[in-house]
């Protein structure tokens, strides 16, 4: 299977535009998000600021959807969609795994979590994003993280 980038014609009736790329469960996929992110920095005219945001975001959605949505299984893809609606751009990355309870995850800051290699990444969304959310599906998981567009 192999990583694609598709542009999907804009919702006239909703002035919707989605952006769309796929890849396969491997963590060398995670090279491509920034291809990918910079085409639609491009196309949206974001600057640098936000688009180091949505790198580091969406780098590491993608990178949980691998390995703990996917657990790396090479069969399994990851889809990542950039959505963009009015003055919103929504990124949602999912996977085809059984999610998590984001609710009940550590601090990375706490003391005992500080040396830890991993468990980051959702505070890194959080903190650099206007609004996180996981759901679960019924093929899958889904991490949806949105930020005001400034036009």
């Amino acid at each position: 299977m192999k990583s694609k980038v598709n542009r999907k014609k804009p919702d006239k009736i909703h002035h919707k535009c989605i952006y769309e790329f796929v890849c396969r469960s491997n963590q060398k996929e995670i090279s491509h998000i920034e291809e990918f992110l910079r085409h639609v920095s491009m196309q949206l005219h974001i600057d640098d600021g936000m688009m180091y945001r949505l790198l580091i975001s969406c780098t590491e959605a993608v990178n949980n959807a691998i390995v703990h949505g996917n657990k790396s299984d090479p069969e399994k893809k990851v889809i990542i969609q950039c959505i963009v609606m009015k003055k919103t751009l929504t990124i949602r990355v999912k996977d085809e795994g059984k999610g998590f309870d984001s609710e009940n995850l550590q601090d990375p800051r706490d003391e005992k979590n500080l040396l830890k290699e991993n468990g980051r990444g959702v505070f890194l969304m959080r903190s650099l994003m206007d609004k996180v959310k996981f759901k679960r599906l019924k093929s899958g998981s889904v991490a949806e993280m949105k930020v005001k567009l400034r036009r």
